[in-house]
């Protein structure tokens, strides 16, 4: 492929932030609230340019080119930004977290393959929000009234917009298809889990080498065990990859970012919001209408982020 002319400048801006933003502290929860949503709109939009992009060179391709320009800006980013090298436990805890999010990205497309599309992305989403919330419950011990309550509204918003138009039956008549759906939403969940241990030091771009390494491997792996080919026959893609590559790192940044501003299970709450990102560009550059159901998502989604919000102020 060579080097993707959107790594180096994306390095130098992620570094750049990096180095303004002062040091964060707990009780900065606004700022956990801020990076949620940052963190939210940039898996959306890269949800939305990797749709595009698997399009045309297929779902499993996308994924593992823009994994490696996403793993070539974290690279220059660590370099650029200076950022001490962490300690070995967090390098494992990133590369685990790197292993939990590929496989539930693999369970999600076999779902998908299988024909479960109506229920694997609002089950694995819904559970991906859920895991890092319990986690959290237990280690920091349950936040005030306002933000559980927001948890109810986020949960039930990623829930319609990534669901459109399925309801309550169209799940009762796919319960033998919850399988690799539930096991997505554990892969995505526990990439939220082991990401914020990972960055519990401090650390923000070798913990994301670490992670985007380890989806690299287990991408290619993969590739080489279905004999998928490495072969991009639509060379105008690769723009498309790369912006998908360098959204879905700053996603992973700004979640960590957020976590450590914050409680682990507001900001994977606040992150888990973005199928509302994705559905929003689908209808604005696609023409894609929103349903009932999603539209009542996006009103939940605002409900929750200003409840979660009024505590912070």
């Amino acid at each position: 492929m060579g080097v993707n002319p959107v790594a180096l400048p994306a390095a130098v801006v992620l570094s750049v932030l990096h180095g303004i933003i002062p040091p964060i502290h707990r009780e900065h929860s606004l700022l956990s609230i801020i990076f949620g949503l940052l963190s939210a709109l940039s898996w959306g939009a890269g949800d939305f340019t990797g749709g595009l992009a698997s399009r045309r060179v297929g779902a499993i391709r996308a994924v593992f080119y823009a994994s490696v320009i996403g793993l070539m800006v974290a690279i220059g980013a660590a370099i650029v930004s200076r950022e001490s090298v962490p300690a070995i436990k967090a390098w494992g805890f990133a590369f685990g977290a790197g292993l939990f999010g590929c496989l539930g990205l693999i369970f999600l497309y076999a779902a998908m393959e299988r024909g479960a599309m109506s229920i694997a992305a609002p089950v694995s989403a819904l559970l991906a929000a859920a895991l890092p919330v319990f986690v959290g419950i237990a280690t920091e011990g349950l936040p005030d009234f306002l933000t559980v309550l927001g948890f109810g509204f986020a949960l039930l918003a990623v829930w319609l917009i990534s669901n459109g138009g399925g309801g309550a039956d169209d799940l009762l008549s796919h319960l033998a298809d919850l399988r690799l759906p539930l096991l997505a939403g554990l892969g995505f969940g526990g990439y939220f889990v082991l990401m914020h241990e990972a960055t519990s030091g401090g650390a923000t771009f070798w913990p994301m080498v670490s992670s985007r390494t380890a989806s690299v491997l287990m991408l290619l792996v993969y590739m080489l065990v279905t004999k998928t080919s490495f072969r991009i026959e639509d060379r105008s893609a690769l723009p498309v990859i790369g912006l998908n590559g360098v959204l879905d790192l700053s996603g992973n940044g700004f979640f960590i970012l957020a976590a450590q501003a914050g409680r682990l299970d507001v900001a994977s709450v606040l992150s888990s919001l973005y199928p509302g990102s994705t559905v929003v560009l689908a209808s604005v550059f696609l023409r894609e209408r929103l349903t009932r159901n999603q539209w009542i998502g996006i009103l939940s989604a605002l409900t929750a982020i200003a409840l979660m919000s009024k505590t912070s102020l």
